[in-house]
């Protein structure tokens, strides 16, 4: 069973920093693609960052760049999100997601990841 499991969320100050982390058991996808969305209450879920296989290539939401570091560690089969400088409107629940298919770099779409966590709750006060 393919599990992503997310951890790191809470409640921080405006301002503030948060590193979530995203472990995968059940298969390994250290040759894909694997993301990081986010849905605010009320809202869409919209993406936030994506990385390759290899951590050498990734793309972000302009509303994060500059602020959120995606990175991975396949050896712990495990992706993170370095927030930092966070605002309020960064208060959400954060999704770690992966893809399967072969051919997917990075992807903003939340349709081409096929596994999905739970979700962490990330709360930015101001």
């Amino acid at each position: 069973q393919v599990q992503l499991v997310e951890s790191g969320g809470g409640l921080v100050q405006a301002g503030g920093s948060l590193r979530l982390s995203c472990v995968a058991s059940g298969r390994t996808f250290t040759s894909n693609a694997m993301g990081w969305f986010r849905q605010a209450q009320g809202k869409e879920r919209e993406f936030v960052a994506t990385i390759d296989w290899s951590g050498g290539r990734t793309d972000y939401a302009e509303s994060v760049r500059g602020r959120f570091t995606v990175s991975r560690d396949n050896g712990k089969n495990t992706v993170y999100l370095q927030m930092n400088s966070l605002k309020p409107e960064d208060t959400a629940v954060y999704y770690c997601a992966a893809t399967s298919a072969w051919g997917i770099i990075t992807s903003r779409t939340s349709r081409e990841y096929d596994y999905w966590g739970q979700g962490t709750q990330v709360t930015v006060s101001s």
